[in-house]
């Protein structure tokens, strides 16, 4: 096991049933690969991962907007001209569908001309981003994990197109956490890559330290989880006099 899976193993307790995957974006070539012997859309590359694959692409293996959003490129008008989405039925008017390229998140122009993928059992290099395919019960964990001491606020950010560029892009710029709901995503819909009611999870580098020391001192099923809600309201109220006692209120 590298340092790097030790430092994440603690993600396999929670026995995913697709493997998190690593993502990392490159100015140079990745050695210890190989490039993917395919095309894909950025969404499909996440899958070809799960399945167990370690690889690193350009923009040679791209189709959608992938490249655009990666700075490989220069603006596609084909994309930014907003005339695909309607033909798609996804927006009523090219207008709409244009006004999304103004806060898509982007990395700077030939910033990344590489971008390895590897799931987690296989990862060899420090990701930048480690995307997680989890249930409702896990991502409450998770979230409750990137919150436990910090209290920091969790929100989604998504678009109903392109949802690579929140998945990959916006955690890697940002710092911070995002998730959403493949279903949500009209590109991951139709290409029926993942199954109803999973989440997709994106943690930056930055967050993965402290999520993975709350992960492991945290009780993940809280008491309150347990005792049914009756019982969850007389504890809460037992705390709460004895609380006012201790301060004198």
């Amino acid at each position: 096991m590298s340092s790097t899976q030790h430092d994440l193993s603690i993600f396999n307790r929670f026995e995913f049933d697709r493997k998190p995957v690593g993502v990392k974006f490159l100015s140079a070539k990745p050695g210890g690969m190989k490039r993917l012997d395919k095309i894909l859309d950025f969404c499909e590359m996440l899958v070809e991962a799960q399945n167990g694959n370690i690889f690193y692409v350009t923009k040679k293996n791209f189709t959608c907007v992938g490249p655009l959003i990666l700075g490989m490129v220069d603006s596609d008008p084909v994309f930014e001209s907003g005339r695909v989405g309607p033909k798609l039925e996804v927006f009523k008017n090219a207008r709409a569908n244009r006004r999304i390229y103004q806060f898509l998140p982007r990395l700077a122009k030939d910033t990344a001309d590489y971008v390895a993928f590897a799931p987690l059992d296989k990862l060899s290099f420090e990701p930048d981003v480690l995307v997680i395919t989890a249930d409702p019960n896990q991502t409450e964990i998770i979230l409750r994990a990137n919150s436990y001491t910090t209290g920091n606020m969790w929100s989604a950010k998504g678009t109903p197109v392109a949802a690579c560029a929140w998945l990959y892009i916006y955690p890697y710029v940002s710092g911070e956490l995002n998730f959403t709901m493949p279903g949500f995503s009209f590109g991951m819909r139709s290409r029926r890559l993942f199954p109803e009611g999973v989440l997709l999870i994106s943690m930056p580098r930055n967050l993965l330290p402290s999520i993975v020391k709350n992960l492991q001192d945290m009780n993940w099923v809280p008491h309150s989880y347990t005792i049914g809600r009756e019982e969850h309201k007389k504890k809460a109220r037992k705390i709460v006099r004895s609380l006012r006692q201790d301060i004198g209120v």
